[in-house]
């Protein structure tokens, strides 16, 4: 089958459309890279672009060996770990019972769900509600609020109504109860779509700031955003005293704060490719219904 030209330069087109996408997205990542890994002279000269300039693993070396850094990522992955977890059991939990088209008061279930996703109580309610519970400075005031993502909620329920019902039926007249036929029919069929939605949720977590700001006050606790946030705060500071006084106050090398941020996000960007093969299958199965 020939080819026409118009069907050539519309795919070339569309590849250095992709091509410029690609390198918009890329070329910040890479500026950080390489600032992580050149030298403080090549930085504040700025000589360092893409590629780093007098490569040095110092910065490297000071953040592998500050053990705050290294508590707080460990502390980031389990709570990552659980988040993902109990939000994935929670959304099937929710998204099961809604597919059933005799469940008394189902559309205004759907209908206070849909509201969540445009209205909330506000900032200042949720922390007097955090503190009231005694939650503040604890794990589970970065996990209970954010439970349910009424958005793969609303996914989760249009890819569980696309499962034949004939399947369900069979398993409920061989006696099978609700809780059998979410976990051995209708989970394991959904695997494309929970593989998707947990890394939706694990990525909002790992990537999580503003609610640990407000609720962690412990340094002990800080998810690593935090801490990483408040590295470069301190940073700021030093700096306009430098600036202000007489006194000259130590700063914090840029390829340090650079080496701070990809610590930081390196290890979430690993999962992407274990996760790859689910990913579009399950966004596109979960988003329409068929």
């Amino acid at each position: 089958m020939r080819v026409s030209t118009n069907d050539r330069v519309i795919d070339i087109a569309i590849q250095v459309f992709i091509a410029i996408v690609l390198a918009l997205c890329l070329i910040p990542f890479l500026h950080i890279a390489s600032i992580s890994l050149s030298s403080n002279r090549a930085i504040m000269s700025g000589d360092v672009t893409i590629f780093p300039i007098e490569i040095s693993l110092e910065a490297y070396r000071k953040v592998l060996g500050d053990i705050s850094m290294l508590k707080s990522m460990g502390y980031t992955i389990t709570l990552t770990a659980i988040f993902t977890l109990a939000c994935m059991l929670m959304t099937m939990m929710a998204a099961y019972p809604l597919t059933k088209s005799y469940l008394k008061g189902k559309k205004f279930f759907m209908v206070l769900i849909v509201i969540t996703m445009f209205f909330s109580g506000g900032i200042i309610p949720e922390y007097i509600l955090m503190k009231e519970l005694n939650l503040l400075n604890s794990m589970w005031a970065l996990i209970l609020p954010l439970l349910i993502s009424p958005f793969n909620l609303i996914i989760l329920i249009n890819f569980f109504q696309s499962i034949p019902a004939s399947l369900h039926e069979s398993a409920e007249m061989d006696g099978a109860s609700h809780v059998r036929v979410l976990t051995q029919i209708v989970i394991p069929l959904s695997m494309p779509v929970i593989a998707t939605l947990s890394l939706f949720y694990a990525v909002n977590r790992w990537n999580g700031f503003m609610d640990s700001l407000f609720y962690i006050s412990n340094p002990k606790m800080y998810p690593l955003q935090l801490k990483l946030y408040q590295l470069i705060m301190n940073n700021t500071i030093n700096d306009l005293m430098q600036l202000e006084g007489t006194q000259v106050v130590q700063f914090l090398p840029e390829s340090l704060k650079a080496a701070s941020v990809m610590f930081a996000t390196v290890p979430i960007l690993l999962i992407y490719p274990w996760l790859q093969r689910y990913f579009v299958s399950g966004i596109m199965l979960g988003a329409v219904k068929g």
